[in-house]
């Protein structure tokens, strides 16, 4: 089964009251996570998806509405679930540093625990191809800010192929590492351009030709998208929307 399900897919601000960054990913070989936003752990129990069907966790860039639900769904996956099998935790060099940090800094230590699991934190640095769980996912740089290392990924799940820009500003080559997906995860968080860090409709709709991929929709919306989702001439997501490849 190859399957998409958006968590969450507002901005960083909740917009539209909906979860922040996260897609749940069923492969041919296993099940990944494209980002972990604070709210995860919600989505997922909203949507009655098992923790544990997780084999990996895949972090677009260091920006809390992005990465910020590792901590709990860590101890989630310790004391809840009782989880037994292997995590791996993927995402821009710096990858376990950054949680650690964060989980200290939520009070949320993860040293000196009795992990039942093992947890393995794997560095993607852009251009470097890797197996991250049940795919083989290339790595690209995006225009967002540079401290949060943000990185877009090419994800192979073996029939079926998922692209994931992270967040990002336009940048040219954008539709050439596009180019053959089967389903292009766009942000978008803005409506008209305001920001050159983040991508807006107006934007995607001025390169809609350039882009080759069989399934366009968009996602990280802000409030100016969040307010016109469903009505427009590029497919929007929203939380509990499940996609077949």
């Amino acid at each position: 089964m190859n399957e998409v399900t958006f968590i969450g897919t507002s901005d960083a601000f909740g917009a539209g009251g909906r979860r922040q960054s996260a897609v749940f990913v069923r492969g041919d070989r296993g099940s990944l996570l494209l980002d972990c936003g604070a709210t995860t752990n919600t989505g997922l129990n909203d949507l009655k998806i098992e923790r544990d069907e997780i084999d990996s966790i895949l972090i677009s860039h260091f920006h809390g509405d992005h990465f910020g639900g590792i901590p709990l769904f860590l101890f989630a996956c310790l004391y809840t679930d009782q989880r037994t099998r292997a995590l791996d935790i993927a995402g821009p060099p710096g990858i376990e540093s950054r949680v650690r940090a964060l989980a200290h800094a939520m009070g949320h230590s993860l040293d000196e625990r009795p992990w039942t699991f093992p947890i393995h934190f794997r560095e993607i640095p852009a251009g470097v191809s890797h197996e991250v769980g049940p795919a083989q996912v290339h790595a690209f740089e995006t225009r967002h800010q540079l401290e949060a290392h943000p990185h877009g990924y090419r994800v192979n799940l073996g029939s079926r192929t998922v692209m994931y820009t992270g967040d990002t500003g336009w940048f040219n080559e954008l539709p050439r590492l596009c180019a053959g997906a089967d389903l292009l995860i766009s942000e978008c968080t803005l409506f008209d351009q305001k920001l050159d860090f983040h991508l807006s409709l107006e934007e995607l709709l001025s390169h809609r030709v350039e882009f080759d991929v069989g399934r366009f929709i968009l996602t990280h919306l802000g409030e100016s998208m969040s307010k016109r989702r469903g009505t427009l001439e590029l497919e929007t997501a929203d939380d509990g929307l499940i996609l077949a490849l």
